[in-house]
């Protein structure tokens, strides 16, 4: 049957992707469900859960409220909770159960909000679809609640979207490409958000350009674009080769005189205002060889293999941008619906869709927990992700902004 996985993982959820985007801004996010989420959530889907506090918390919808709709127990008990905690917004996600009964989630943060006076987002997970959904939603949301209108650009500032432990752990990835851009020159406001600074993402409309570090980073800067003009790059900058064409192209959009011009450069193409700065069209050549993971950071890791060693793995990526939740942001995305995936590369969400594909691949770069369907004659290399296996080999997730030989 299909939608089953038998040998492999599955990657983290919508609804445990909320309050991994929210975890550090100072909020309560309360999950929706019957006490079985936040488990998975907290034991295997955040690292920092052990290190620092954060307001996530579970409804433990009972089976009589789930069949009966008790709405009126979840705004009361939210609506205690908050006034004992004073949190400084509120999040309610949705998952499995909430979805087949009906429960309007939108329509309770509304009361939610008017009674407490406090931010309320009602975000429409459902637990069937990755983190990549529910994480960009939030961090969407986030945004228009408390990021400044009105303000003025600040030349060379740059934001950085979809920083999140499920793509890059918390092994120093994120500093690290702060650093990569403060070196560069660029005066980093904010990230999206890990490791952030939760008063410098108010003022994330003055930067001049977004870098999106990830595909839950999608969301947000295409309202950045909208609402403050900001054109944003596409890229995780992994080698040397790879880091300066990313500063080029911060430096080709940051230029107002040459911004929302289409310009087709040797390799990547610009749209108006975005760079997708992982392009590989005139540099693909080889077959059988696949990375597997999210697409940003994968296809950002196969241009740097490319430029390092000559050969180009097509990327096989199951957790792309989808129009799964209603929004002016989501209806109107002005780019690529599969975000950075290309026309040689795969988007399959299932186990055998993937086995089939790989099945005669000379090499595969995936999560160790690919390895039961990857064949004997395949080089298999072991890439840890912790949106797809969790805690597991947290410990060889490998901060490849350092290393050095990419």
């Amino acid at each position: 049957m299909r939608q089953i996985q038998t040998f492999t993982s599955t990657y983290t959820a919508d609804v445990s992707g909320v309050p991994s985007a929210l975890y550090e801004l100072g909020g309560m996010v309360i999950m929706h469900d019957a006490s079985g989420c936040n488990s998975t959530y907290n034991t295997h889907d955040e690292p920092r859960w052990y290190g620092s506090k954060s307001m996530v918390y579970i409804t433990g919808l009972s089976e009589m409220e789930a069949i009966m709709g008790d709405d009126e127990k979840l705004v009361r008990d939210i609506v205690i909770a908050a006034k004992e905690l004073k949190p400084r917004f509120i999040a309610i996600a949705g998952t499995p159960i909430p979805m087949i009964t009906g429960c309007d989630i939108e329509a309770n943060a509304r009361v939610i909000e008017k009674e407490t006076g406090i931010p309320t987002f009602g975000i429409n997970t459902n637990g069937m679809h990755s983190y990549v959904e529910g994480a960009g939603e939030a961090l969407l949301h986030y945004a228009k609640a408390f990021v400044k209108k009105n303000v003025k650009k600040q030349k060379k500032a740059v934001n950085i979207l979809g920083a999140t432990p499920l793509d890059f752990s918390i092994n120093g990835q994120i500093e690290s490409i702060e650093r990569f851009l403060t070196d560069a020159g660029f005066d980093v406001i904010s990230n999206f958000a890990l490791s952030c600074d939760v008063d410098k993402m108010s003022d994330a409309g003055k930067a001049t350009v977004n870098l999106v570090v990830s595909s839950v980073g999608i969301k947000v800067a295409e309202y950045f674009k909208k609402e403050f003009g900001t054109p944003y790059v596409i890229g995780v900058p992994y080698g040397d080769r790879l880091k300066k064409e990313i500063i080029k192209c911060l430096k080709q959009v940051n230029d107002p005189t040459r911004r929302g011009k289409t310009v087709q450069w040797t390799v990547f193409h610009c749209e108006p205002d975005v760079i997708y700065a992982t392009d590989l069209k005139k540099a693909y050549k080889d077959k059988g060889i696949y990375i597997i993971g999210e697409s940003v950071t994968s296809k950002s890791l196969a241009k740097a293999i490319y430029y390092k060693y000559g050969f180009t793995p097509a990327v096989i990526s199951g957790v792309e941008l989808g129009n799964t939740y209603h929004g002016d942001i989501v209806k109107d995305l002005s780019i690529r619906e599969s975000v950075a995936l290309e026309s040689q590369d795969l988007f399959l969400e299932d186990e055998d869709e993937i086995a089939d594909a790989i099945k005669d691949a000379r090499i595969v770069i995936a999560d160790p927990l690919y390895k039961p369907i990857i064949s004997e004659k395949t080089i298999f290399v072991e890439h840890p992700y912790e949106g797809f296996s969790g805690r597991l080999f947290r410990k060889n997730i490998i901060n490849l902004i350092n290393y050095k030989n990419i």
